[in-house]
């Protein structure tokens, strides 16, 4: 089941489902939250990624800055981060999409799942197919998060390395 709008704004006051938000009546959509743009960073090197985590190896990020209010885009892969803080609780998963003015504009984000039991301010891969790039102003709405519930609560929530993103880990 999606968790409409009501059931969104009811977790929020109750259970701080999403924090850190700029405008909630802007932001709740029908059956969505719309998050925003807060930091935009370069990919810099190769990753490694293994079967157990023991060999993980991360790109390098490079923050790129502002100009004025927007961050322009070149064609390319990003990471880029969220404003908002989620708390998903043990009954729900998030699940991210594009606006689709992002998508008509020629780029589009790429995420995982975020489990139960995450917390953290969040990031994603954005990118920039537009040949022409893309001017992004800070905090522009660019993805919706998508909430579904859970039958049965999971026996074990989100422990991993990104747990706290943030809040008290650094992101990138």
């Amino acid at each position: 089941m999606i968790l409409s709008d009501k059931e969104i704004k009811e977790k929020i006051e109750e259970e701080k489902l999403i924090e850190n938000f700029i405008d909630l009546n802007v932001q709740l959509q029908p059956a969505s939250f719309d998050l925003t743009l807060d930091e935009v960073f370069l990919l810099e090197s190769q990753a490694l990624i293994d079967f157990d985590n023991k060999e993980r190896r991360l790109p390098i990020y490079k923050k790129i800055e502002v100009k004025g209010e927007y961050y322009e885009l070149q064609k390319g892969c990003y990471l880029i981060t969220f404003n908002e803080i989620l708390n998903i609780p043990k009954d729900l998963i998030g699940l991210l999409r594009p606006r689709s003015s992002l998508v008509r504009s020629g780029a589009s984000i790429f995420s995982s799942l975020w489990d139960p039991g995450y917390s953290g301010k969040s990031n994603c891969l954005l990118v920039v197919f537009n040949d022409n790039g893309i001017k992004l102003k800070k905090s522009a709405r660019i993805a919706q998060m998508i909430f579904l519930k859970l039958n049965k609560p999971p026996e074990k929530t989100y422990s991993g390395i990104y747990q706290k993103e943030g809040i008290t880990k650094k992101v990138p």
